[in-house]
């Protein structure tokens, strides 16, 4: 199965070879730190930034979140990549109610954030099932 990916504000389409997980997260940390609001879909992930600076990658099947920048500033995480596996340290799970997008970190408590994207969040997973 190839893995593609799409970020619905440029329409880019890239084939498998042209893809890194990393470099991907990279990628939308960036637009978050540049507080420009961003969703990509790669493969069955979600990676998405805010115009508050927030980013995070969504394992939208087992409801697991990555955080990749919170208030414009970067955070560490950890993505391990071969030619032909990846591997990501999820540290916190989410799910979605409506308009909350609800997050509960390992290393601290369940919060609940409004304004994110989460319609479009929810319409992405849809796809990428």
């Amino acid at each position: 199965m190839g893995m593609r990916r799409r970020d619905r504000n440029a329409g880019q389409v890239l084939s498998h070879d042209q893809i890194s997980i990393s470099r991907e997260a990279d990628y939308i940390s960036g637009r978050a730190q540049n507080h420009e609001a961003r969703l990509v879909t790669l493969g069955e992930l979600i990676l998405f930034s805010t115009e508050t600076g927030d980013a995070w990658m969504l394992d939208p099947a087992d409801g697991l979140a990555l955080c990749l920048a919170r208030g414009g500033d970067p955070q560490p995480f950890t993505i391990t990549e071969t030619p032909t596996t990846f591997g990501i340290e999820w540290t916190a799970n989410y799910r979605i109610e409506g308009a909350l997008f609800i997050v509960a970190e390992r290393s601290g408590p369940v919060k609940s954030i409004l304004g994110y994207p989460t319609h479009e969040i929810v319409q992405a997973a849809r796809r990428v099932r």
